[in-house]
């Protein structure tokens, strides 16, 4: 399941996933999509390790930045939302399909 996040003005969606485990590490996954007449702008990064996973379209490298730092401040309070269960409790918010 991902969960939004935030929406931007140039409308960038942010999203990040449950908590997965990968060799009995927790992670998630935030990602960073922008429609384009082409179809997306795509970053998406793994938490906590920030390291890129997937980027397509034409982000700048001051975006990603951006995006980045966005993620390190907020990497805590993901995993603590999820844990908690505060996300399926809270009506704003908004479940969207698997990513």
């Amino acid at each position: 399941m991902v969960y939004e996040f935030a929406k931007y003005p140039d409308e960038t969606l942010v999203v990040f996933s449950d908590i997965r485990k990968k060799s009995g590490e927790e992670y998630l996954i935030f990602s960073f999509e922008r429609p384009t007449d082409d179809g997306f702008d795509t970053v998406v990064f793994e938490l906590p390790s920030y390291k890129i996973i997937e980027k397509d379209g034409n982000y700048t490298k001051e975006e990603i930045k951006e995006f980045k730092e966005n993620a390190q401040r907020a990497t805590h309070l993901f995993f603590k939302y999820v844990r908690e269960g505060w996300l399926n409790n809270n009506p704003k918010s908004k479940k969207k399909s698997k990513r």
